[in-house]
C-alpha cells in the first residue's frame, strides 16, 4: 500500500538508548506499532540528523518522539523544530502530539520552561494520574480520571507550562505528565510506545547510573508492567488524524 494523501509524520529528535535499540528497534518502529500503522504509510524526518522539515500542507498529522538529549542544550536543529511545532499548534493546522523529548519540545517552543526536574530522574513503570481537567473528548476515553501505569525516562521535565496549556495528568515526581496545548495537541512526558521489556532495557542500560543516584535498579526492573490504557494514546491519535482526514475530504 502506499502513502496516504496526507500521512503521519514522526518527527525524530534521537535515537533509543544504543544497547535498547540494538535488542528492540527505533522509536518510530515502536510509534508505528503503537499508531496500529506500518513504516510505509508514515513519513520519518530524523530532525536530530539535520533532515529538512516537510511542508506541512503534505501532513496529516505529527508525532514527535523521545531522544537521550536534552532540549536545554538547544541544538539548531532543535531550535528551529519548536519554533516550527509552535506555529503549527498555535494555527491548530493538524493534530500533534510530543512524547518525552517531543512533548518538552512543543512546550518550549510555545513559551513554557524546560530544565532538570528538581525531583530527580524519573525511570519505570510509574502511576500516572488524570487530574479533572482531562475531560478531554477528543481522547476519551483515556483522559476521563484515574490512575494507570505508565513508562517514564528522563532527567528533564517541562517545569512551567507554555500559557493556555491545561495539565491533564501528573505523577509523584511530574506535575506536568501530560499537557494538552490546543484543540488537537497533546505533549505526554511518558512514553507510550514502550513495553515492559524496552522499559527494562532502559533500566538495564542506566543500571549504574541509576544506583549511583541513588534509585535501586533491581526494584525498578521488578517493578515494569505493561501499560495497555496509556499506550493506547497513540492508536487513538491515529484515529483522530484519520477522522480530521475524512472531515476534510
Amino acid at each position: 500500500m502506499g502513502k496516504p494523501n496526507k500521512p503521519i509524520l514522526i518527527l525524530k529528535t534521537g535515537e533509543p538508548l544504543s544497547p535498547v535499540k540494538a535488542a528492540f528497534g527505533d522509536f518510530d518502529e515502536w510509534i508505528v506499532r503503537g499508531l496500529g500503522l506500518s513504516l510505509d504509510v508514515v513519513e520519518i524526518v530524523a530532525a536530530y540528523q539535520g533532515e529538512a522539515l516537510p511542508d506541512p500542507e503534505t501532513l496529516g498529522g505529527i508525532v514527535v518522539t523521545g531522544s537521550p538529549g536534552m532540549v536545554t542544550a538547544h541544538e539548531p536543529w532543535s531550535e528551529a523544530a519548536a519554533v516550527w511545532l509552535a506555529r503549527l499548534v498555535k494555527d491548530d493546522a493538524m493534530p500533534v502530539i510530543g512524547i518525552c523529548y517531543g512533548h518538552q519540545l512543543i512546550a518550549y517552543g510555545l513559551g513554557g520552561e524546560v530544565g532538570a526536574n528538581p525531583n530527580g530522574r524519573e525511570t519505570g513503570s510509574v502511576e500516572l494520574r488524570f487530574l479533572p481537567p482531562a475531560g478531554d473528548a477528543s481522547l476519551a476515553p483515556l483522559f476521563e480520571g484515574g490512575q494507570y501505569p505508565a513508562q517514564m525516562s528522563h532527567l528533564e521535565s517541562v517545569l512551567r507550562a507554555p500559557e493556555g496549556a491545561e495539565v491533564l495528568a501528573e505523577t509523584d515526581q511530574e506535575p506536568n505528565a501530560v499537557l494538552r496545548f490546543g484543540p488537537r495537541q497533546w505533549g505526554v512526558q511518558f512514553h507510550p510506545e514502550f513495553d515492559r521489556e524496552i522499559m527494562r532495557g532502559y533500566v538495564a542500560a542506566r543500571y549504574e547510573i541509576l544506583k549511583r543516584e541513588g534509585s535501586d535498579p533491581d526494584v525498578m526492573d521488578e517493578a515494569a508492567v505493561e501499560t495497555p490504557v496509556s499506550s493506547r494514546i497513540l492508536q487513538r491519535f491515529a484515529e483522530l488524524v484519520e477522522k480530521a482526514r475524512s472531515e476534510r475530504d
